[in-house]
């Protein structure tokens, strides 16, 4: 299993329970695919550095994980069609 860095950013006008649900869709995903979350840092309301989807302030998470490569392809085809997400990165990350 590798190790993968997620950050993305979900739109800042969501109540806290939805930016929570997106949070879990997200690491249930990865978990049902035998991969292992080892840390989600929620980073909160950050002003964008130019606007995204009409939306200048987003929520930032950082979800850090283990898994096959074939999970993180699983996991990019989703957070692309989720629109709650405004923007995403899912990187490798050096053992």
């Amino acid at each position: 299993m590798r190790n993968y860095e997620l950050t993305f950013i979900v739109r800042a006008d969501l109540e806290e329970e939805a930016i929570d649900a997106v949070i879990d869709k997200f690491t249930g995903l990865i978990k049902n695919n035998g991969g292992e979350v080892t840390e989600v840092e929620k980073w909160g309301k950050r002003r964008l550095a130019y606007s995204i989807q009409k939306q200048n302030d987003g929520f930032y998470v950082i979800v850090n994980f283990k898994a096959e490569p074939a999970v993180s392809h699983e996991l990019e085809r989703v957070l692309k069609i989720t629109d709650e997400v405004l923007r995403h990165v899912v990187i490798r990350k050096e053992e």
